[in-house]
């Protein structure tokens, strides 16, 4: 079994209850918290994805596709503490897990030195200094891209295609602050998924097939987001 370990993002500490009623009454606020992260300094895009926790669904389908691991032996797990990166489980039920700092050097490092291990003037990991590891199952009705996620990998073909365009045009118009609400973010990735059944592709995809589901994925959020803004009062 593979295990993702999450951060939980800017709103890990809301409940879903406090996050949906900021969504509603402070939509500033949820817009400007959005593209922070309590542990990494990351891009834009990518600390959204955490916000959403759409990074980690996306790694979830990573994940299946290059260890060959079945969705059923994939879980995520939220960690706020970012030290535990993942972990593997073997058949006897022991894991194997990797450790470090919460610190973007590190992974590039290795993505660069693979399979060596560079010597890095980076402080070392102290157990004793961080005292303790915390680790809680992910509340899916706060973070519903983790199951859009899911279901895309599990549906194949070019869905995950339409997944990915379809996440990327929404959290690209979230962060241009032009109406768009963060829950509006899961709303308009699953009406992609649910529209795409009609075309969907599960055999002999091309990649032609994949570029034109991401084209249309982009222009489906374009035109529902413009349905979306157009039916609420936009936010000051």
């Amino acid at each position: 079994r593979v295990i993702l370990t999450a951060s939980g993002g800017a709103f890990r500490d809301f409940s879903k209850e406090e996050l949906f009623r900021l969504c509603e009454e402070d939509p500033r606020m949820i817009q400007g918290k959005a593209t922070t992260h309590p542990n990494w300094d990351m891009g834009a895009k990518i600390t959204l994805d955490s916000a959403t926790m759409m990074n980690k669904g996306l790694e979830v389908i990573e994940a299946h596709y290059l260890f060959g691991a079945s969705y059923d032996d994939i879980d995520v797990v939220v960690h706020p503490q970012s030290i535990v990166h993942s972990m593997v489980e073997t058949l006897d039920t022991s894991c194997i897990a990797q450790l470090g700092w919460a610190d973007m050097r590190l992974p590039l490092v290795y993505s660069v030195s693979w399979p060596h291990r560079l010597r890095m003037p980076y402080k070392p990991l102290d157990l004793a200094e961080l005292g303790s590891l915390t680790f809680k199952a992910p509340d899916h009705q706060k973070y519903p891209c983790i199951a859009l996620a899911y279901a895309a990998g599990r549906t194949g073909g070019t869905m995950t295609a339409v997944l990915n365009a379809a996440n990327e045009a929404a959290n690209e118009k979230f962060r241009e602050d032009v109406g768009l609400g963060f829950l509006d973010i899961p709303e308009l990735i699953e009406g992609a998924m649910e529209a795409h059944k009609a075309d969907l592709k599960l055999t002999d995809v091309q990649l032609d097939d994949i570029l034109n589901c991401d084209v249309w994925a982009r222009e489906f959020v374009e035109e529902n987001m413009s349905k979306i803004i157009s039916s609420k009062v936009l936010f000051t």
